[in-house]
């Protein structure tokens, strides 16, 4: 093969390389993640399923899958999926819509639920929406040990959490009844760093994972 040739054919080839779509556009840092069963939310199984099942109910209506009760469809929502979201610089995640004064304009993410049986959510005879402290308190332990601002101003101590230590835990409650008073009964995530950072959840094999990255 003649050199000039074989410049172009590499030049060629460089180009193609650096300008494909399926090349990643930025690397990503793990900056934290855990992981729990959702086999071991309560001692008795029969809870434990409700719990489970309102956990993963929680995440498709926060990842849009499901908007109102007549489309939830419980052999989709218990299948294996993966989900992203992302904050900017500044923006905020709130677990649900009734937020502190302070993050009004900050916001750009919920889990777009309020946990009631008009939404589908499961009832052990206790409360509707059982399971859902637990997916708050493993997103705010991710969060901590991220290094991301986050908040819980109550915290979920008058109930253990499987796996999840008690400083973590987080007290969800949403009442229409009760607007404004819900409030403190929330999560609040701030990205407080200088790029942006995704939250990854896993589920697969009764496991759910949360991971958060940074764009590096």
């Amino acid at each position: 093969m003649m050199p000039d040739v074989a410049v172009k054919i590499s030049t060629a080839l460089i180009i193609t390389l650096t300008s494909s779509p399926f090349l990643p556009r930025s690397y990503e840092v793990m900056l934290s993640s855990h992981e729990i069963s959702l086999e071991n939310r309560y001692p008795v199984k029969s809870v434990s399923d409700v719990f489970k099942d309102n956990i993963l109910l929680n995440l498709s209506y926060m990842e849009g899958k499901v908007s109102s009760k007549a489309q939830i469809n419980w052999d989709e929502i218990r299948k294996p999926f993966v989900y992203q979201f992302r904050l900017e610089p500044n923006q905020a995640f709130a677990f649900h819509d009734d937020i502190l004064p302070e993050y009004k304009d900050k916001v750009v993410k919920t889990t777009n639920a309020h946990f009631n049986s008009q939404e589908g959510f499961k009832t052990d005879g206790y409360l509707f929406g059982d399971g859902v402290c637990h997916l708050a308190s493993l997103i705010y332990w991710v969060a901590l040990d991220a290094g991301l601002e986050a908040k819980a101003p109550v915290n979920h101590n008058f109930m253990p959490i499987p796996e999840i230590a008690k400083e973590y835990g987080v007290s969800i409650y949403s009442n229409p009844y009760s607007k404004g008073a819900n409030s403190r009964q929330n999560l609040y995530i701030t990205n407080n760093k200088e790029k942006p950072v995704e939250f990854k959840f896993e589920y697969k094999d009764d496991k759910l994972k949360v991971s958060v990255l940074e764009e590096n």
